[in-house]
């Protein structure tokens, strides 16, 4: 899937791998999530394949090695026309630690809970606020990048408003386990 990533990314302008890395984190975040360990060797693979091109440039009097800028080939464009056409592989999974250990959170410190939970919404805020002014600049580029920067931020809104409604919810159940005098301990999964 990465490769295919790429050379989407490509199809608008040529990038050094760091740009690409940012890119998918900045503005697909929402999508899935890489490292640079998946970056270097598909551009390798996709180079050694014939599938992009790399030139090494200067950096301008900079120390350091030379930067790879990569462009996609016409077969690169033509292996990425036909992924296009194939249907989806499988349907979208959401993977997030932070939902992973929240369905066990009833097992530990509530105090501490509340501050990871007040930590994510910070974190969706901010991300929120980067995507709406993004928002403006997707609405130049084609339709399908602006819906999906538009999936974005939907879904941003919509981590937020469960964050804060859960945070409510577990508040409240502390507060009436408090009043009734009940300890809290194991509970069973609903």
């Amino acid at each position: 899937m990465i490769r295919y990533a790429i050379l989407g990314l490509l199809h608008y302008k040529d990038m050094h791998g760091y740009r690409i890395k940012e890119h998918i984190e900045q503005n697909f975040g929402h999508m899935w999530s890489i490292n640079y360990g998946q970056i270097y060797p598909n551009l390798k693979k996709l180079y050694e394949d014939g599938l992009i091109s790399m030139t090494e440039m200067n950096q301008n009097g900079q120390k350091g090695p030379t930067r790879k800028l990569y462009a996609i080939t016409v077969k690169g464009k033509e292996e990425f026309s036909r992924w296009l056409e194939e249907s989806p592989e499988k349907p979208m999974l959401l993977r997030d630690p932070f939902l992973m250990r929240f369905v066990f959170y009833g097992f530990g410190d509530k105090n501490r809970f509340v501050e990871i939970i007040d930590n994510q919404i910070n974190r969706y805020e901010n991300d929120l606020k980067r995507r709406r002014k993004n928002l403006k600049r997707w609405d130049k580029n084609s339709i399908y990048v602006r819906l999906i920067a538009e999936l974005g931020t939907s879904l941003n809104e919509m981590f937020i408003t469960w964050l804060k409604h859960s945070k409510e919810e577990i508040l409240k159940d502390e507060r009436e386990n408090t009043e009734r005098g009940i300890k809290t301990g194991k509970r069973r999964i609903a």
